[in-house]
C-alpha cells in the first residue's frame, strides 16, 4: 500500500496523506519523480513497463519514476524508485534537473549521466519487462508508432537537453549528480 503527502500549489506540506488510488482533493497536489539515465554516448535508458500496469501498459518510458512515499524527500523518493525498478544505486547528492507542474502534482525530474550496463540491471518484475538504451530519434519514432507513453516531443528533446545543460550554457562543466565513470 503506497501512502503519499499532499502538498498545497506552492509545494508547502498540507500535513495529510493519501492512499494510492485514492481521491485526491481539490487543490492538493502530490509529488512524484522521473529519473532519466543517460549514458556518456547521450542515449538515455528507457523501460517497457509490464502488461499488467493499470495506466500504460506494455508501454515504453523513461528510466524510471512513481510518487514520493509519505515522510521521504524528493532526492530519498528518485534513489528509492531506481534502486526499486532496475537496481541501479545513485549517488545522494543529485539535484533534480526541472520541475514540472501537472493537473495533479509536481513532477521533480532527474537527468543523471551514468553509464550502466543493461543486462545488469535487476528488474522489478511487477513494473518492468525489459530496459533498452535509446536516443531521442528513436523515442520520437516510438511517439509516432504509440509504443512509447505520449509526451509531447518537444518534452524529450528538453530532457536529452538537460543531460548535459541545466540552465548553463557551458557543456563541459560538470554538473552536480552526474556520476563519474569508476567512482
Amino acid at each position: 500500500m503506497e501512502i503519499f503527502d499532499l502538498y498545497d500549489v506552492n509545494r508547502r506540506p498540507l500535513g495529510t496523506k493519501m492512499m494510492r488510488g485514492g481521491v485526491q482533493p481539490k487543490g492538493a497536489y502530490r509529488l512524484v519523480v522521473h529519473i532519466c539515465i543517460f549514458s556518456s554516448d547521450g542515449k538515455m535508458l528507457c523501460q517497457r513497463r509490464v502488461k499488467s500496469k493499470k495506466v500504460y501498459p506494455d508501454m515504453w518510458d523513461l528510466s524510471c519514476g512513481g510518487c514520493v512515499d509519505s515522510g521521504e524527500t524528493s532526492v530519498q523518493g528518485a534513489i528509492r524508485e531506481t534502486r526499486e525498478e532496475l537496481g541501479i544505486t545513485l549517488p545522494n547528492d543529485i539535484t533534480p534537473s526541472l520541475t514540472v507542474f501537472f493537473n495533479y502534482g509536481f513532477d521533480d525530474v532527474y537527468c543523471i549521466t551514468m553509464d550502466v550496463d543493461e543486462k545488469a540491471v535487476t528488474l522489478q518484475a511487477t513494473e518492468v519487462a525489459e530496459v533498452k538504451w535509446l536516443t531521442a530519434e528513436q523515442i520520437k519514432s516510438m511517439l509516432d508508432e504509440g509504443t512509447f507513453i505520449p509526451y509531447d516531443k518537444s518534452y524529450i528533446d528538453y530532457l536529452f537537453y538537460c543531460q548535459h545543460h541545466r540552465g548553463l550554457t557551458d557543456k563541459e562543466k560538470p554538473l552536480k549528480g552526474d556520476v563519474k565513470p569508476n567512482g
